[in-house]
């Protein structure tokens, strides 16, 4: 059964406010409250959206994304009031989406879990014909032609490889090794390689390369980019 978002936190109050207050604004929710109820829940339903709490009582939203992320693409947003860099990290590194800290006001999260609802029906829409995007990119795999803010940019080869792999994996943190295994398929490629061809990129698709928008470093591991909108 289609679903817009379920929430997945053991606070029980939280939980029913949150889905009363989507629910009111035709964001068709449902809720549970531990990892097993979660995992039951999906044998039978299939949400577009994903919000869930690191802390489930005996057991860890970052196991269970982990284990969800084998079987499941739907976005994962993380919502826990832990604020350590190192849990959000963590977070993205395991397949989450975004981190939103709590407490969290319900207007926001709201617009949050609207504007990815949005994103995806867009992209399912651009799928269709054909295309692939990510925030203001837009790919057209078949001729190898890139546009940004609907503006058509000239890239090489190697360059496109990169920023598709970056594009199909939007919003997920891929590390260097990552890159290097599946653009190069060569993990003895070195990090020069690598940031020349960020550099290059950044160049050609962001309005001011020193401070990007699209292309971010996470420092010590590799590089995301963000679709936010």
């Amino acid at each position: 059964m289609k679903l817009d978002c379920l929430i997945v936190d053991d606070e029980l109050d939280l939980a029913e406010a949150t889905c009363e207050y989507f629910n009111m604004f035709d964001i068709n929710t449902a809720f549970v409250t531990s990892a097993e109820a979660c995992e039951r829940f999906l044998t039978e339903h299939d949400p577009a959206v994903i919000l869930l709490d690191i802390n489930l009582g005996n057991a860890s939203g970052f196991d269970l994304c982990k284990k969800l992320r084998q079987t499941i693409a739907a976005p994962i947003l993380f919502i826990s009031a832990r604020s350590s860099n190192d849990d959000v990290l963590i977070a993205l590194n395991i397949g989450g989406d975004d981190y939103i800290q709590k407490p969290y006001t319900l207007s926001v999260l709201l617009a949050k879990v609207k504007a990815v609802l949005k994103r995806l029906s867009m992209n399912t829409a651009q799928q269709e014909a054909g295309l692939i995007s990510a925030a203001a990119i837009q790919l057209d795999p078949h001729q190898h032609r890139v546009r940004v803010n609907g503006v058509e940019v000239e890239l090489k080869a190697m360059e496109y490889k990169l920023l598709s792999y970056l594009v199909k994996h939007k919003n997920r943190v891929i590390t260097k090794a990552e890159l290097f295994h599946n653009v190069w398929g060569d993990t003895f490629v070195g990090d020069g390689t690598l940031n020349v061809h960020i550099r290059y990129l950044r160049e050609k698709i962001e309005r001011n390369p020193k401070e990007p928008q699209f292309i971010k470093t996470i420092w010590g591991t590799g590089y995301v980019l963000e679709d936010l909108q």
